[in-house]
C-alpha cells in the first residue's frame, strides 16, 4: 500500500475553498480532508467531530506545548491546528489528505520540510471577493470587520507564488475539475507509483546471469 499524499489548499476567506474541497473528496476516491482543532465555540449549524474539533484555550495550548501540531495559526483571534497524528494515520491507510488550511499554515509546513503539495485558490478578482463577504456576512459583521478580511486577503494573495499550484474559484464545479486533475496528476508521478506498477516494472529489468 502505497503512503497518501498531503495536500494543502489555501484562499482567503469567502473564496469558497472549504466547499472545493468538500466536493472534491466526494468526486475522487480515497481523498479525505482533515479535520481541524480550533479553540473557538461552535456556531449553532456546527458538529464537533464533523465539521472541527473543538477544544478550548488550555487544551489547546496544551497540544501546542506537546508539539501535537503539524500547524496551527491564531486566524481573526481565534486558534486553529492540524494534528500530525490524524495526518499520519490517514496516510499511512493509503489515503491522499487535504488541509484546508491559511497561509500561516502553509508556511510551517514548508519549513518542516514535510513532504506536502501546496494549493492556492483565488477569487475571480478583488471585487468579487468583497461581494461574496459581504454576501455571506449578511448583516453579521461590522464595516470594520469586513476591511480587516479584505486586507488580510492582500497580504494571503501576496503569498500565493509560494504555492505548487494556483487556480482560480469562477465556477465551482470548473474549478473542483482542477483540483482533482492535480490530484490525479500528482498520484502518477513515479515517486509514489504503487507496489503493482513497481512490480511491473521490475520484471523488466535482467536477472543476473
Amino acid at each position: 500500500m502505497r503512503k497518501g499524499l498531503l495536500f494543502v489548499v489555501s484562499a482567503p476567506s469567502g473564496t469558497g475553498k472549504t466547499t472545493l474541497v468538500e466536493k472534491l473528496v466526494q468526486r475522487v476516491p480515497d481523498v479525505v480532508m482533515s479535520r481541524s482543532y480550533t479553540s473557538r465555540a461552535a456556531r449553532p449549524s456546527e458538529i464537533n467531530g464533523v465539521d472541527y474539533n473543538f477544544i478550548d484555550e488550555k487544551r489547546f495550548s496544551s497540544m501546542v506545548s506537546a508539539g501535537q501540531f503539524l500547524e496551527w495559526a491564531n486566524v481573526f483571534g481565534h486558534r486553529y491546528g492540524t494534528a500530525a497524528s490524524d495526518t499520519d494515520r490517514e496516510q499511512r491507510q493509503g489515503r491522499d489528505v487535504v488541509l484546508v488550511i491559511d497561509v500561516q499554515g502553509a508556511r510551517q509546513i514548508r519549513e518542516r520540510a514535510v513532504d506536502v503539495i501546496t494549493i492556492f485558490v483565488l477569487p475571480p478578482s478583488f471585487r468579487e471577493l468583497e461581494r461574496r463577504l459581504r454576501q455571506r456576512s449578511g448583516t453579521n459583521v461590522t464595516e470594520m470587520k469586513l476591511r480587516q478580511r479584505l486586507e488580510t486577503a492582500r497580504e494571503e494573495v501576496a503569498e500565493s507564488t509560494d504555492y505548487d499550484y494556483l487556480v482560480v474559484n469562477e465556477d465551482v464545479d470548473h474549478c473542483v475539475s482542477r483540483l482533482q486533475s492535480i490530484v490525479i496528476s500528482e498520484r502518477l508521478k513515479t515517486a509514489v507509483v504503487d507496489a503493482h506498477v513497481t512490480d511491473i516494472v521490475a520484471a523488466f529489468r535482467p536477472s543476473d546471469s
